[in-house]
């Protein structure tokens, strides 16, 4: 990520993009604070970074309870001396139009994939202060078009790409950067655990090939290399931006 380690704190780290870049991170020699709910995944994880000779904490921690965050930063902050770079990398998705999606999906669709990301930040933000670090939050193709059948899952994304351009704003003047990347379609459990069964997602799958122009979709490395970059030194003028790892999927037409 740097040229000297850089401490990260990662949620969703046991699955998806927070473990590849957790992974990613790890391997290169920054120090990473592991964030999830899953305790088993989570020492998994860990040790897979601690066997290429990387440094790794796993924190046990549900990122939709305040305190549990709160816990969660002081512990990292306790035994890594503090925090460089914040992945709020903890999400769901779901289908669903406005007319079918109960109102409570709808609240808790934006809880893990809005409230708790703020939450987050918010209380890494003093830590960051003082190094000056980073954040890097997540989006989608959902987050600036249009698409169907995923009303409240698109919703929660667009909101957190104008997060990531007001946070900007309010912590440029003390030197924190603030970017997001946006990825179309890319392999992992976030569609299944989204309710998606093994037919149905293989299907996605194959479609998906056909409405990315390079003719694939993309895998979870592809986004945590993405993020390494946005994290690192490499990327010390950016700050407010999107950037698509899609394949090129946000440019396209409907076909």
């Amino acid at each position: 990520m740097q040229n000297h380690p850089k401490v990260a704190f990662i949620t969703g780290a046991s699955s998806g993009i927070g473990r590849a870049t957790a992974l990613l991170l790890g391997k290169q020699g920054d120090p990473v604070a592991c964030v999830a709910r899953d305790a088993h995944r989570l020492a998994d994880v860990v040790a897979e970074i601690e066997k290429s000779g990387g440094h790794a904490m796993p924190i046990v921690c549900d990122v939709t309870q305040e305190s549990q965050v709160k816990d969660a930063v002081a512990k990292c902050v306790d035994a890594l001396g503090g925090i460089d770079f914040l992945l709020p990398a903890a999400g769901i998705i779901a289908t669903g139009t406005l007319e079918s999606t109960p109102l409570s999906d709808y609240d808790h669709m934006m809880n893990v994939n809005v409230r708790s990301v703020l939450c987050t930040m918010k209380h890494c933000i003093p830590h960051l202060f003082r190094r000056p670090g980073s954040i890097v939050t997540i989006s989608s193709t959902t987050g600036y078009r249009a698409f169907p059948n995923v009303f409240a899952y698109c919703l929660s994304k667009a909101a957190i790409e104008q997060a990531t351009r007001c946070l900007a704003l309010e912590l440029a003047p003390k030197g924190v950067r603030v970017n997001c990347i946006a990825p179309g379609v890319i392999v992992s459990e976030l569609h299944k655990r989204g309710g998606m069964d093994d037919h149905t997602y293989r299907e996605f799958l194959e479609r998906s090939r056909q409405t990315h122009p390079l003719g694939h979709v993309g895998e979870v490395a592809d986004a945590a290399e993405t993020i390494a970059f946005l994290a690192g030194d490499k990327a010390k003028w950016l700050t407010g931006t999107v950037v698509p790892v899609d394949g090129g999927r946000g440019i396209t037409c409907l076909r």
